[in-house]
């Protein structure tokens, strides 16, 4: 196997180093543009606008969302990581996660034209919810929105 070392890299149109090695560390001295899928690890992390405090990527995504139509025929608009959904009820709907979360213990944060909306019966792999008017009995509603945060199993 072959090794080319060396402690920085600087392209032939400037003076200015490009990538600094420092054993398996490296630092880019300006913008890195990538092309193609990249995979980050679960230790990617962010730093602050202060820079005082870095926060876990991974765990500040979005793990799924849904914006949905829960009239007449219910159907999802857009999503992410939902698979379906099933119209339970008047204003009772399940939307199937196609990539399970590693438990029920996960965050949801809805919203829509509901006056209320209660969230009941989660599981790793389905997200339940109830949409109310105000009187309050079950409704649906045209535009009803849910977003996922956890972790992913």
């Amino acid at each position: 196997m072959s090794r080319i070392k060396v402690d920085a890299l600087q392209g032939t149109s400037g003076s200015d180093t490009a990538i600094t090695l420092s054993g398996a560390n490296a630092t880019v001295g300006g913008t890195l543009s990538v092309t193609g899928v990249h995979t980050i690890g679960t230790n990617a992390v962010a730093t602050s606008d202060g820079g005082a405090a870095t926060t876990s990527i991974v765990q500040g995504l979005a793990k799924a969302w849904s914006r949905f139509n829960g009239t007449g025929t219910v159907a999802i608009d857009d999503s992410f990581n939902i698979a379906s959904i099933t119209d339970d009820s008047t204003g009772q709907y399940s939307l199937a996660i196609s990539n399970d979360m590693a438990n029920a213990d996960y965050a949801k944060v809805t919203g829509g034209g509901a006056y209320a909306i209660q969230q009941t019966g989660d599981t790793a792999s389905v997200a339940d919810f109830h949409s109310y008017s105000s009187s309050p009995a079950y409704a649906d509603y045209t535009d009803l929105q849910f977003v996922i945060h956890g972790d992913l199993a």
